[in-house]
């Protein structure tokens, strides 16, 4: 699927309550949403460029979601989702910084090209087997976010109730449900893997231009 074929790209904010405290945020009493262009999914392959001279730039491990069909009240996530991955959520953490002090919409920090790329699309198991599976970020060789989706705040069926309810979901969108506790920033030539159950799926080099 190319990004001609993406239609909207949905994230979630602070579904995980260890990642909310690391970064000094209140567990959300609700599902926190927010857009990224289809302009910023890449392959999670090669070499891949991140702004420089913006201040830190962090990555975020998440689970993804593909929609297949639209969504209709009570249908159940087996029935909307037909494919998942794992995605990197890039974030200007200091840029968000700032536009969250302004009281401004978070754009500029979490939109930017590049900032979603997805590994390959895997079969969707079920909620279930998801749940009990463990993701995992290597940076440089080292685990710096692992993490079930079990643990989340929201589950994926709260998470496609409320989209689906609130803003409309249909075949062709994408859901990054949100990202475990070990966020960090990357730096130029930092070499990235994403892993599901204990097996690489997706590697990466940053380069800071």
């Amino acid at each position: 699927m190319t990004n001609m074929e993406y239609r909207n790209v949905y994230c979630i904010g602070r579904n995980y309550a260890l990642h909310a405290k690391e970064l000094g945020n209140d567990v959300p009493a609700a599902p926190m949403a927010f857009l990224k262009p289809t302009h910023a999914i890449v392959p999670v392959a090669g070499t891949i460029a991140m702004p420089a001279g913006v201040g830190e730039v962090h990555h975020e491990a998440e689970i993804v979601l593909r929609v297949s069909k639209p969504y209709a009240p009570g249908a159940r996530v087996e029935e909307l989702v037909d494919r998942m991955t794992l995605g990197l959520d890039f974030t200007l953490r200091d840029v968000q910084s700032t536009l969250k002090k302004q009281g401004h919409p978070w754009l500029a920090a979490k939109g930017f090209r590049n900032s979603a790329p997805i590994c390959g699309w895997m079969p969707f198991p079920g909620a279930a087997a998801v749940e009990a599976t463990p993701f995992e970020l290597r940076k440089n060789g080292e685990t710096t976010q692992r993490g079930f989706a079990r643990d989340m705040i929201f589950s994926f069926q709260t998470l496609l109730d409320h989209l689906g309810s609130t803003y409309g979901l249909d075949a062709g969108d994408v859901v990054f449900t949100g990202t475990p506790a070990g966020v960090g920033p990357v730096r130029d030539g930092d070499a990235l893997e994403l892993l599901w159950d204990g097996q690489v799926i997706g590697a990466c080099t940053i380069a800071m231009k």
